[in-house]
């Protein structure tokens, strides 16, 4: 059974950093791409960065860029989101996804609908 878990949100003020985990088990990450995913209410799920497992290529959104840091450990099978210099803005659900590479650019693989495997979720929410 395929299956992604999401930890280490919480609560953090402006500026500073959270690291989220995202552990995977009844697959080997080695030929997927993980995303992460935000979503706040009302509005669309938003990816801003993926990591093809096989060759740690990453790709991140304007958004986060320079900010947040995918890495991922393959004897672990787990990815990880660092996320440094956090705004309140960046408060929201996140989520990881996984997909088996498909061949195509870091891009197509922001769009939610390309996923087939999600976690729960965690909140991360910044203060300002």
């Amino acid at each position: 059974q395929v299956q992604l878990v999401e930890s280490w949100g919480g609560l953090v003020q402006a500026g500073g950093s959270l690291r989220l985990s995202c552990a995977a088990s009844g697959f080997f990450l080695d030929y997927y791409v993980i995303g992460w995913f935000r979503q706040v209410p009302g509005k669309e799920r938003e990816g801003f960065s993926n990591i093809k497992s096989s060759d740690a290529t990453t790709y991140y959104a304007d958004s986060v860029k320079g900010r947040f840091t995918i890495s991922r450990d393959n004897a672990k099978n787990t990815v990880y989101l660092q996320m440094n210099s956090l705004k309140p803005e960046d408060t929201a659900v996140y989520y990881c996804a996984a997909v088996y590479y498909r061949g195509a650019s870091g891009t197509y693989y922001l769009k939610p609908g390309v996923y087939n495997s999600w976690g729960q979720g965690t909140q991360v929410t910044v203060s300002s």
